[in-house]
C-alpha cells in the first residue's frame, strides 16, 4: 500500500479483514493524508477537510471491519444550522435536513416562492443523484465510461436548453433560481473547487447530498476520524512504515509485483494499491479518462487557508459554517469560514479558533490570493475579526504539497458525469494487472466520503476480482 491517507487506510482495513497481509508505506511521519491538525498556544485547527458528508461511508467501514461501530470511537454531531450564506445584499441561515425549514428561510430572505424554487431544483438534482449514485460512488468505473459523459440532470421545460446542449451549473442557477438564490447554488458548488461556469448541471447533486444526508463534524476535530481508522487498521494487524517514500512500482511478468522505496529497498507484493496522487507514479502508469482535466494536463485547484486565533468567546449566534460570497471579485469568489463549537479547539471559553479558506490555483500555477483579501471577506461573517485577531497561520497550496505530496497542493473534487467525462477520475483497477488506485485521485474522486468509498471498491476488486460489481 502506497500512502496512509483515508482512502488507503480504508482499503487496508477491508483487505486485512479479508485475510490479506497488508503493509502501508507512507512518505511522511504520520497517517491521515489531508486530515492534519495544527496546534499552537492551546488552539487547534483541522488543516484539511473540516466537515464530513455521507457519514454512512465510514459507518459501513467500521461495521465491515470490526465489532465496535464508528460512534463508539468518535463523537459525530450533525451541524445545524447547516450553513449560513453571506451575500452582498442578504444573509440567510439554512437549517440541516429540514426541507420545510430551508424553504421558509429562503422565502423570508428572497421573497415568497423562493423556497419552492429551491426545493424544485433539488428535486431535479435528486433525479441526477439517483442516476449517478451507483455508477459514480458505489461501483467500479464502468469500461464504457463514455456514457457518463452525458449529464443526467433533467432539463426544465421552457428553459430554452431542452436537448440543444447540456447546460452548465451557472446556467441552471440563473434560469431556474435567479438572483441571490442562484448565487447560493453557485457558492455551494464553488466550495468543492468546481467552476459553476463550466461544471455540468449534475453538480447540483452536491447540495442535494448535503441537504439530504446532512453535514457532520467530529468532536476533537476531523483528525479524530483519521485516528479511528488508523487504530482500526492496527487492530486488523495492518503494518505501517513511516518515513518510507515509494519511488517505483515493480512489475514482473506483466503485473505489479511490489514497490521500491527511496532507499532502494524492494518489497514484494501480490497486489499494490496506490493511495497517493497517481501523477507521482512513473509516466504512463495510469490511464486517465480521455478528455479529463488531468489527461489534458490541466491544473486542479488548491486551497489557501488561514488558521485564526481570536480573543473573545464564540458568540451564541455563530454558526459552524458560513459561505461568504464575492461574485464581483476575480481573485476570490467565495470564502468558507468554519467556527466549530468545540472546546478542544481553543484554550478556554474566552477564545475562539476560526478557519478561513478559499479555492485558488495550485502551487506553481495561478497566483495565490492575498490573505488580506480573505480576512476582509471573513470579517463579514465574524464581526470585529481584526480587533479580535491574536495571530494567524497561513497555509498555501505549497504547504499542502509538502504535507501530502499532492502535486501543486491540488485538492480533487468529487467525480461528476457530463461534459464528456471531463470530471471523471482513473478507474480503481489500472492497465497494469495487480496495481490499483485508492483515495481522492481515483474513481469516484475527492472528498472524505468519496475517498473512503475507494476502500470498498479496491478491496472488492482485489478480493472478488474483475467480476466485482460494486458495494452493497
Amino acid at each position: 500500500m502506497i500512502g496512509a491517507g483515508m482512502g488507503a487506510m480504508a482499503t487496508a482495513a477491508r483487505l486485512a479483514v479479508a485475510g490479506h497481509q497488508v503493509t502501508v508505506y507512507e512518505r511522511g511521519s504520520t497517517y491521515g493524508g489531508a486530515l492534519g491538525r495544527y496546534e499552537r498556544d492551546g488552539f487547534a485547527f483541522d488543516t484539511g477537510p473540516g466537515l464530513l458528508h455521507l457519514p454512512a461511508v465510514y459507518r459501513d467501514l467500521f461495521v465491515k471491519t470490526g465489532k465496535r461501530p464508528l460512534e463508539d470511537l468518535v463523537e459525530m454531531v450533525q451541524v445545524d444550522p447547516a450553513v449560513r450564506h453571506v451575500l452582498d445584499h442578504a444573509t440567510v441561515t439554512l437549517p440541516g435536513t429540514s426541507r420545510g425549514g430551508v424553504a421558509a428561510a429562503l422565502d423570508e430572505t428572497f421573497g415568497a416562492g423562493a423556497g419552492e424554487r429551491w426545493n424544485d431544483l433539488l428535486g431535479r438534482a435528486r433525479d441526477a443523484w439517483d442516476a449517478i449514485r451507483r455508477p459514480l460512488l458505489e461501483e467500479p468505473l464502468r469500461p464504457d465510461w463514455q456514457v457518463l459523459g452525458r449529464d443526467p440532470y433533467p432539463a426544465l421545460r421552457g428553459s430554452g436548453l431542452l436537448r440543444r446542449r447540456q447546460p452548465t451549473l451557472a446556467e441552471v442557477a440563473r434560469r431556474e433560481l435567479g438572483g441571490g438564490l442562484g448565487e447560493l447554488l453557485r457558492g455551494r458548488v464553488l466550495a468543492y473547487g468546481l467552476d459553476p461556469d463550466s461544471a455540468p448541471a449534475a453538480a447540483a447533486a452536491l447540495p442535494y447530498m448535503e441537504q439530504t444526508f446532512g453535514t457532520w463534524y467530529v468532536r476533537g476535530g476531523m483528525r479524530e476520524l483519521a485516528t479511528a481508522v488508523y487504530e482500526r487498521c492496527l487492530e486488523r494487524k495492518v503494518e505501517f512504515v513511516f518515513g518510507a517514500p515509494v519511488r517505483a512500482v515493480l512489475s514482473r511478468d506483466g503485473r505489479a509485483a511490489g514497490v521500491r522505496l527511496e532507499d532502494g529497498t524492494e518489497a514484494a507484493a501480490d497486489s499494490v494499491v496506490c493511495g497517493i496522487d497517481p501523477r507521482q507514479l512513473p509516466a504512463g502508469s495510469v490511464s486517465w479518462p480521455r478528455g479529463s482535466v488531468q489527461a489534458r494536463g490541466g491544473s486542479v485547484p488548491g486551497r489557501l487557508t488561514l488558521l485564526l486565533a481570536l480573543r473573545g468567546g464564540r458568540p451564541a449566534d455563530a454558526v459552524h459554517r458560513t459561505l461568504v460570497h464575492s461574485p464581483g471579485s476575480a481573485a476570490v469568489q467565495l470564502v468558507t469560514v468554519l467556527r466549530p463549537d468545540d472546546p478542544s479547539t481553543r484554550p478556554d471559553a474566552d477564545h475562539e479558533a476560526v478557519t478561513v479558506s478559499a479555492v485558488c490555483g495550485p502551487a506553481g500555477g495561478a497566483a495565490v490570493p492575498d490573505p488580506e483579501k480573505l480576512l476582509d471577506l471573513a470579517a463579514r461573517a465574524v464581526p470585529d475579526l481584526r480587533k479580535r485577531l491574536l495571530w494567524q497561520e497561513v497555509r498555501t497550496p505549497g504547504h499542502v504539497e509538502a504535507a501530502t505530496g499532492a502535486l501543486g497542493g491540488s485538492v480533487p473534487a468529487p467525480a461528476l458525469p457530463g461534459d464528456g467525462g471531463r470530471l471523471l477520475y482513473p478507474a480503481n483497477a489500472t492497465g497494469l494487472p495487480g496495481l490499483y488506485l485508492a483515495g481522492g485521485w481515483a474513481h469516484p474522486g475527492g472528498g472524505l466520503a468519496h475517498a473512503g468509498m475507494t476502500g470498498a471498491l479496491v478491496a472488492g476488486l482485489i478480493v472478488e476480482g474483475a467480476d466485482f460489481r460494486g458495494s452493497q
